[in-house]
């Protein structure tokens, strides 16, 4: 048969697909979430997150060295206070859990790069993430909350702050706060396009923030919008964001691809607890190849134009990227 151009002739072997491979991975790209507690000496599995666990900050060599040994070299860190109140407080406390995570890890593990969230979720009695004025956050308000925080983690050497809130302006103000104060370098990576989603089940119980009274659709995103999410990608480029971030990832690689093309700043994607509980489960069961699967999601992430990825499944990534598995 006449066929001068025949696709499959770049499939043929292993070396020559890996030669003309459009999607590439290494390490470096990979950030691990931590969740940090109060108190000495424990460490709790999650229950709805088989193989993640809690750790009080006396105990963060046991995963810290985990970590370092896979490759993997970014961590974005937690923090789950003892004691909460209605305004959060415990977030912008000095000894809190994520502070002190910070100041363990970078005496320690001065290699590994710490990115802290920035919200108040899991600080507030009431489980949302700001201050409540009603039955509603009040944005304004929070902005001088989360702006705390974030100087508060810097202070105690974050290498990077995360605001996930979505309160309407927080990167211009936490921008304005850490420059104020010294931190000018110090980069913002924006949870900019943040879905009310459901795929965030598990984390509630990770970080015992789930609301006490109603939801977070008044300042999450619409998960039916598009249009929406660019205009808070550019509005966050414009007050200051360093990266932007897609969260969740697996349901909405058509924002990753959008805000790539649209903006000039490197993309985030955050593969987070729901899609790690779904791949548990059915690897479980034996329905799935794990290993497969989870290389399969992280690849079409960055296909879809992804620089980093967040993911529980880090460490394997790393694993599988130097076995050649992907990358």
């Amino acid at each position: 048969m006449d066929m001068p151009i025949r696709p499959r002739r770049l499939r043929a072997s292993e070396t020559l697909r890996k030669m003309v491979r459009e999607t590439r991975m290494d390490a470096s790209t990979l950030i691990y979430p931590l969740f940090f507690m109060d108190g000495t000496n424990r460490k709790e599995e999650i229950s709805s997150l088989p193989g993640q666990f809690r750790y009080t900050v006396d105990r963060a060599s046991e995963i810290m060295d985990e970590i370092s040994e896979s490759g993997v070299k970014s961590v974005l860190l937690f923090g789950i206070p003892d004691k909460k109140d209605e305004l959060g407080s415990g977030a912008w406390a000095p000894d809190g859990a994520v502070q002190r995570a910070v100041r363990a890890i970078k005496e320690k593990y001065p290699q590994i790069f710490c990115i802290t969230d920035v919200c108040m979720c899991e600080y507030t009695s009431q489980g949302h993430c700001g201050a409540i004025e009603g039955c509603d956050v009040d944005n304004d308000k929070t902005l001088e909350l989360l702006s705390k925080a974030a100087l508060s983690h810097a202070q105690a050497g974050a290498d990077m702050v995360a605001p996930s809130d979505m309160m309407d302006g927080r990167v211009a103000a936490i921008r304005a706060t850490l420059d104020s104060n010294g931190f000018a370098n110090t980069p913002i990576m924006s949870y900019a396009v943040k879905y009310a989603s459901a795929f965030y089940g598990p984390f509630r119980e990770a970080a015992d923030s789930a609301p006490a009274f109603g939801d977070r659709q008044s300042y999450q995103m619409d998960i039916h919008n598009r249009r929406e999410g660019m205009k808070e990608a550019l509005l966050d480029a414009a007050e200051g964001a360093d990266i932007l971030m897609v969260k969740p990832a697996m349901s909405y690689l058509d924002m990753v691809r959008e805000i790539k093309d649209a903006t000039n700043l490197p993309l985030a994607t955050y593969s987070v607890s729901g899609e790690y509980a779904m791949v548990k489960a059915a690897a479980a069961n034996g329905w799935i190849s794990e290993d497969r699967i989870v290389c399969e999601m992280a690849v079409s992430a960055f296909r879809a134009g992804a620089d980093l990825y967040i993911s529980y499944y880090a460490k394997e990534l790393a694993k599988f990227i130097k076995e050649g598995r992907i990358g």
